[in-house]
């Protein structure tokens, strides 16, 4: 079943299903080893910045700043994504693939719709960074943010500002899901403007609650997992993601691409 938005001419499903995510999540994985140059090659760019920003603050003694920069991290992964969501669509409509084309998707439809919402991706991980940092103020400012130590984080005071950041970052980081998950890849489909793409992200969210929880859940957890072994996990799980995210896409947003 198919309902319309009030932005037409798009259509929204208001009947995808958990199974919906299984299939997705195949899908994605066909994608990623039938292409995984591509694959690689953007969650390369991710793996490296997480290993250089660890041990860049390791050598600065700033330990403090790794929980938030690594909890902010998953902000960034739908725009890294970009490039996915493009070996995707050429793989589904059986175009050919070139690096060429597939970089060239980092610039849209040529009216910088994709690089107004990278400045949104950018300017998201800047404010949680200072959420974080007014939030580690409060509950351990005598320490410092820079003490040098995990031990902070086990005292009384530092286990509640580890809860009250989850949660802080969790709703921020599920606002952030709410407008990026459907209009990424829609913006590589269509030539829309962003504003309309995000209003149809939020109409998918709306429309299917459970499901699209789930699927934020789901990939909540998949990368937490693929950042403990020094990120190296994302080689894997950021390019199936984010070709799943894409059949996800195409499940939930029906008219073809124009």
């Amino acid at each position: 079943m198919v309902e319309h938005t009030l932005v037409t001419p798009v259509t929204v499903a208001k009947d995808l299903k958990v199974g919906d995510l299984g299939a997705a999540l195949a899908a994605g994985w066909k994608d990623f080893i039938s292409y995984p140059a591509f694959g690689l090659f953007f969650a390369g760019f991710y793996v490296a910045a997480g290993l250089l920003l660890y041990f860049a603050l390791f050598h600065w003694g700033e330990v403090g700043w790794l929980v938030p920069a690594a909890a902010g991290f998953p902000l960034l992964a739908p725009f890294a994504a970009v490039g996915l969501y493009e070996v995707s669509r050429r793989a589904e409509a059986g175009l050919p693939m070139s690096w060429g084309t597939i970089l060239g998707a980092l610039r849209g439809h040529g009216d910088e719709q994709i690089l107004s919402m990278g400045v949104i991706v950018f300017v998201a991980f800047s404010f949680w960074m200072i959420v974080a940092h007014g939030i580690f103020a409060i509950f351990q400012g005598e320490a410092g943010i820079g003490s040098g130590s995990y031990e902070l984080f086990l005292s009384g005071t530092g286990l509640w500002m580890l809860i009250v950041g989850t949660i802080v970052g969790a709703l921020m980081a599920l606002a952030f899901y709410a407008i990026t998950v459907v209009s990424l890849p829609m913006l590589v489909d269509r030539e829309v403007d962003f504003i309309t793409a995000i209003i149809v992200s939020l109409g998918v969210i709306r429309s299917n609650r459970f499901v699209m929880l789930s699927w934020a859940l789901m990939i909540a957890v998949l990368l937490l997992v693929a950042l403990l072994p020094l990120f190296l996990g994302l080689l894997v799980v950021l390019p199936v993601l984010g070709h799943a995210t894409w059949h996800l896409y195409r499940k939930a947003v029906s008219a073809p691409a124009y």
